[in-house]
């Protein structure tokens, strides 16, 4: 039996939580039923120092439910701490990751892992088909962020990120084991793998549109961008390199060039000294610039190795196979 997990971080929302054990409850009781080759094993709730009584519900719904597991935090860490201690504390071979607040509907679990045998990945990212928020400056803003990330660090996964997401087990649980403080998980499981896709859905924030209370202050948001640009190889610091070394070589070939023109042609030497400004400027700039872009390239290698990126790791992929053949199976029908 393959065996799904998903996990979600409270800090607000204990007049959703009822609602969404319900409706997970409702996927794992149809998938029972079906005598699908896959269950949902658990649902980890990490109590990230809740502040509007989400503890009680959850110890309420822990005792109605028994696969429900509460992970209580000492204090408020905030959502992607919270997520990776739920990780942590999962034992699925999938694990799903769902907002508190019914966003992410449990409904689209089996799409997201129809789409992972379908497209042989280990993530697939949940997107909004339309504006989550109706806010076109939020939604615009963050688009428009993660596509300036995606081609500053190389990386076309950047795009895809969202906290609605399906991922293979042991990718996600050794994610979660490396990353410290300013790490970005999406960030760290492009580390572990590139088998990365994205699927799309009708999500919506109700909460956001109805209260206008964002989960995420201003202060909160510059954060989550700082870790996220931390936490990725500046690839561009590269660029600082090859025009250094490219102003070196150009400065050398231009040396070269006025020793020619001095011997050959004096004559046509009008002016003296520029030239020797324009090499002196050319090559010890270059030097410098090349120099630093080397130095920089070295601090991102250490940032990486501070962060935990792996030099390899191992996984298993042979149950997708079951998965596939049942999915193809249903279709048919």
């Amino acid at each position: 039996m393959i065996y799904l997990s998903t996990v979600t971080p409270v800090y607000r929302g204990s007049e959703f939580l009822e609602k969404l054990v319900y409706e997970i409850a409702k996927v794992k009781e149809e998938l029972e039923g079906i005598n699908a080759p896959f269950r949902i094993l658990e649902s980890v709730f990490v109590d990230d120092g809740s502040i509007d009584g989400s503890d009680l519900v959850l110890e309420k719904l822990s005792k109605t439910y028994s696969w429900l597991v509460v992970i209580t935090l000492s204090k408020n860490f905030g959502q992607h701490p919270a997520t990776t201690a739920g990780i942590l504390h999962s034992s699925g071979d999938w694990i799903v990751t769902l907002d508190e607040d019914l966003q992410h509907h449990p409904k689209f679990i089996l799409t997201l892992l129809k789409e992972a045998v379908f497209t042989n990945s280990d993530v697939v990212y949940a997107n909004p088909e339309q504006s989550v928020h109706e806010s076109r400056f939020r939604d615009y803003s963050s688009k428009k962020f993660k596509v300036l990330i995606s081609k500053i660090t190389r990386n076309p996964a950047v795009v895809m990120f969202n906290s609605f997401r399906l991922m293979r087990g042991s990718i996600a649980r050794a994610t979660a084991a490396i990353s410290i403080d300013q790490t970005y998980f999406d960030i760290a499981l492009g580390w572990f793998t590139t088998r990365i896709s994205q699927i799309s859905f009708p999500l919506k924030d109700d909460r956001f549109i109805n209260s206008k209370i964002s989960g995420y202050s201003l202060v909160k948001l510059i954060s989550h961008a700082r870790r996220l640009v931390q936490s990725s190889e500046l690839k561009i610091l590269r660029i600082g390199t090859i025009l250094g070394l490219s102003a070196t070589i150009f400065g050398i070939i231009f040396v070269i060039f006025v020793i020619f023109i001095k011997v050959f042609y004096p004559e046509l030497i009008t002016a003296q000294g520029w030239a020797s400004v324009i090499i002196l400027v050319s090559i010890l700039g270059g030097v410098n610039a090349f120099l630093i872009g080397l130095v920089l390239e070295h601090i991102s290698i250490l940032l990486m190795q501070s962060h935990g990126k792996p030099k390899f790791f191992e996984v298993n992929r042979k149950e997708d196979s079951i998965i596939l053949k049942w999915f193809k199976l249903i279709d048919s029908k």
